[in-house]
């Protein structure tokens, strides 16, 4: 496959690192998209459109991104707060008055924002069709009980996430998620992506499917660890029914599915929508207006949840919606803010240095928080700043 596009001088290592990508890490379709200080200095695409298909992939090929759609749903929350229409330490059921029920009253925004609100399951988990009507997600979550005190502990709200981000944003703005987001967010910030795929979009969107690693790809086909193995093959775990909140899984290839708006998992964007989404959270993009002000930019990326996660069981940072800079999650530096998709999207900036990063795939693989894939891309903008 050819590597195509182009990248600003000095930043041929991402050129390089995507070319590797192409020929021995099995990417199947991929595209990545850098900006520093609002400009676009890397705009590179190679592969097929779809992961099973032959049709080549082109400049505006869009994918599911899948979690690093909460990354999207938290700045819209976040906004809201900068307008004054959202107080983050204010209890949910403030704006959700059904939320107070088995002992969520006390849940604040803020630990809702940061996957402290205790609600990661559900009892009884929604079919695909019920998780698409917001209505029914809505109530789901509002009936159900923390597993834990909301605000003691955190653990990555996988699924739940897209019910309780994306009703609060209805709640309080009197509009369905995805209209509020095109709107306010994706318009603004020029940004090519969408909750809830328009009919006029589809043919711009490729086909996902699982990849394998290749075996002989220098080591990064990684085995999580025995305490992860185990939790993902229990089905009684938070792990597992986190992940089943949905049963059984969406088939995101299907059009009703990404017409629906799940704020949490079922986000598509572009490469370089992805990345300018994340560049208008720090300064001004081109093209494009600025979304946060410091302040809220500050508050994004101030940490709120550091430690054990009682799903993912390994150690997590989230600030008010974002992952940080860790271990399970390695972003560009300590400064940096961002969402992973599970298997293989990522965005995420870097204030410090003014990167803005967003990287698409249709090969999903069976990491949550570190697809090598991204990590060797972001690796390479590290070498190219050096």
């Amino acid at each position: 496959m050819n590597v195509n596009g182009t990248v600003a001088e000095g930043f041929e290592p991402v050129r390089e690192a995507f070319a590797v990508n192409v020929a021995q890490l099995g990417e199947r379709g991929a595209a990545v998209a850098v900006y520093r200080d609002g400009h676009r200095v890397v705009d590179l695409w190679a592969g097929t459109k779809d992961v099973d298909g032959t049709a080549p992939w082109e400049p505006g090929t869009a994918q599911v991104v899948r979690s690093a759609t909460k990354g999207v749903a938290a700045a819209a929350l976040l906004l809201l707060h900068q307008r004054g229409e959202l107080d983050l330490d204010a209890p949910v059921g403030t704006y959700w008055p059904e939320y107070k029920a088995a002992g969520k009253e006390h849940t604040r925004v803020r630990d809702l924002l940061a996957h402290r609100a205790g609600v990661p399951v559900l009892d009884r988990p929604l079919t695909p069709a019920e998780a698409a009507d917001p209505d029914r997600g809505a109530a789901a979550v509002a009936a159900q009980a923390p597993v834990w005190e909301p605000g003691t502990d955190h653990g990555y709200h996988a699924q739940t996430y897209s019910w309780l981000t994306g009703e609060l944003l209805r709640r309080v703005t009197g509009r369905p998620a995805g209209d509020w987001i095109a709107d306010e967010i994706a318009r603004p910030a020029g940004a090519d992506l969408w909750l809830g795929l328009p009919e006029s979009e589809h043919a711009r969107v490729g086909r996902v499917g699982p990849v394998d690693a290749p075996e002989a790809a220098g080591g990064l086909k990684t085995r999580p660890k025995r305490a992860v193995a185990e939790a993902y093959a229990d089905p009684e775990s938070l792990t597992r029914r986190a992940f089943a909140a949905i049963t059984p899984l969406p088939d995101e290839n299907d059009p009703a599915y990404r017409a629906a708006a799940l704020p949490a998992s079922n986000g598509i964007a572009t490469a370089d929508g992805l990345a300018r989404f994340y560049a208008s959270l720090i300064g001004e993009v081109e093209g494009g207006t600025r979304l946060f002000a410091p302040e809220t930019m500050e508050l994004a990326r101030t940490e709120q949840s550091a430690g054990p996660d009682r799903v993912l069981v390994v150690g997590t940072r989230f600030g008010l919606g974002y992952m940080l800079h860790g271990p399970a999650s390695p972003l560009l530096s300590p400064a940096s803010f961002g969402h992973p998709g599970r298997g293989g999207a990522l965005g995420f900036a870097d204030p410090e240095t003014g990167i803005a990063f967003g990287y698409v795939t249709n090969g999903f693989r069976g990491g949550v928080t570190a697809d090598p894939r991204a990590q060797a891309l972001v690796r390479a903008v590290r070498t190219a700043l050096a």
